[in-house]
């Protein structure tokens, strides 16, 4: 016998969690069908972002930051360490804590809202007159039937041909994040979000690590003046970045994998690794959706074809995420999941891809919302600019980082917000005043004559939004 719900969700992660949560505060029978597992085979909702992804990440990230800071940067405060050792599986385990404190966290949201989980894999069956026919292949089965569909399976690594994941020697962000020992030698494919991210773990904890790139510039998606200092931090802090290079043969060995491949210069070069992560971008994972089934469309690159509502090609089922169209961000699936829910009461849900912010976890820390100014300058659209260095703020300094900059980019006439741009200390929290500003279509000259607090980080944002009328008071 089928259970009847208003909405049924495929997809525990940012998207498919929220917008269930979403859906239950509008008042619909709301059910959330999600099958990732933890170490003991139990229940784990909150998909990759919770539990190979965003998470995970930055508890590593966050751990090896203390590590380096105690061994290099602690000193100059007049703190002495004496004896610096390194656990690795404790740092692990800690991270396996914060996971599963976000597993429960979530577990216990859907109770709070009196959702209907159902752990197992969710997919369609047949479509009905009451909604849809629903699977769920799980500890037990079930069949449900919902009037609405939301699918939020989300996408997994792009698979590099020749070289298949193995999570022992060529690894996915999944071994990255479950390393027990410092490997000598770490080779990243891939100078994205992740290769990033996980070389920057990894290299403060020790490891020699080789970045490889495809492409000849170095963060593309990133303005270039931001991406140029980027490159230039991280080949200070001791990352061997490659770009240019083609991929050849992988061969993995008993305890080692040897990467061939051929330089910008075209000459021919060998590398050899003690792990090999591969962080070459994602695709969507329908896999086991059985959308055939119910006739569902796929665009031609796999994922769920949707409108800019997120509308499918069938009436009364959404997508969201990963496994449509727009960013891979976890928060990008949240604003998708709560306006689908709000779309399906009949409400006018709002998602604005010019206002998402995107955020490089590494130090420093990268951010940025809008245009870069290299796609201005494409769309030939005339724009004034202002910048203020970290070197140049109180609270930098005494912080002792006060690595890179603020970037505010204008309209040349209107002076509306376009971009802005950061690097620097705590620019994954500061980014948000340009996200709100830009939001309510603000200018640069209503961010610099707000009121910051002194000494914050904060002040850079004001004085770089100054300095697109070269009003900067402290530089």
């Amino acid at each position: 016998m089928s259970k009847n719900f208003d909405v049924v969700v495929i997809g525990g992660g940012p998207g498919g969690y929220i917008a269930a949560i979403r859906a239950a505060q509008l008042g619909f029978s709301t059910a959330c069908i999600d099958d990732w597992k933890n170490a003991k085979g139990g229940a784990a909702p909150g998909g990759t972002c919770t539990n190979v992804g965003c998470i995970p990440s930055k508890a590593l990230l966050q751990s090896s930051e203390h590590y380096e800071h105690a061994g290099h940067s602690f000193a100059e405060h007049g703190t002495e360490v004496k004896g610096l050792s390194l656990d690795v599986k404790k740092m692990v385990a800690r991270k396996d804590t914060v996971v599963k404190q976000n597993n429960d966290g979530i577990l216990y949201l859907f109770k709070k809202n009196k959702i209907t989980f159902f752990h197992g894999r969710g997919s369609f069956v047949k479509a009905g007159d009451g909604g849809y026919e629903i699977k769920v292949e799980g500890a037990a089965e079930e069949t449900l039937l919902a009037k609405h569909v939301v699918v939020a399976t989300g996408s997994t690594p792009r698979i590099l041909p020749g070289a298949a994941f193995d999570e022992k020697l060529i690894l996915t962000n999944t071994g990255a994040l479950a390393l027990t020992e410092v490997p000598k030698r770490l080779g990243v494919i891939g100078a994205g979000v992740i290769g990033l991210e996980m070389g920057s773990v990894w290299r403060r904890l020790g490891s020699e690590v080789t970045v490889l790139e495809g492409l000849p510039t170095f963060l593309g998606a990133v303005d270039e003046q931001v991406a140029k200092e980027a490159h230039k931090q991280f080949t200070k802090q001791g990352l061997a970045i490659s770009l240019g290079v083609k991929i050849g043969a992988i061969v993995t060995g008993k305890n080692d994998v040897t990467v061939n491949y051929v330089d910008d210069k075209g000459a021919a070069q060998k590398a050899v690794f003690d792990k090999l992560i591969i962080s070459i971008g994602r695709i969507p994972n329908t896999t086991g959706l059985n959308a055939e089934a119910v006739g569902l469309q796929l665009d031609e690159r796999g994922f769920v074809a949707v409108d800019g509502e997120c509308k499918t090609s069938l009436a009364n089922v959404w997508a969201v995420g990963d496994v449509v169209r727009g960013p891979m961000l976890a928060h990008k699936a949240e604003e998708e999941g709560v306006a689908v829910a709000e779309r399906i009461a009949g409400q006018h849900g709002h998602v604005n891809f010019n206002t998402i912010p995107w955020v490089i976890y590494t130090a420093p820390e990268i951010a940025w919302v809008g245009k870069t100014e290299q796609q201005l300058k494409a769309e030939n659209v005339a724009y004034k600019t202002g910048s203020f260095p970290f070197l140049a703020n109180g609270r930098a300094r005494a912080l002792g980082d006060t690595t890179g900059f603020v970037k505010f980019l204008a309209d040349a006439k209107t002076d509306e917000i376009l971009g802005v741009h950061i690097i620097g200390p705590m620019a994954s929290e500061l980014i948000s005043e340009a996200v709100v500003a830009m939001e309510f279509r603000a200018s640069s000259e209503d961010i610099g004559r707000i009121c910051h607090a002194h000494p914050s980080l904060s002040e850079a944002v004001k004085e770089a939004a100054l300095a697109v009328e070269g009003r900067a008071l402290n530089f």
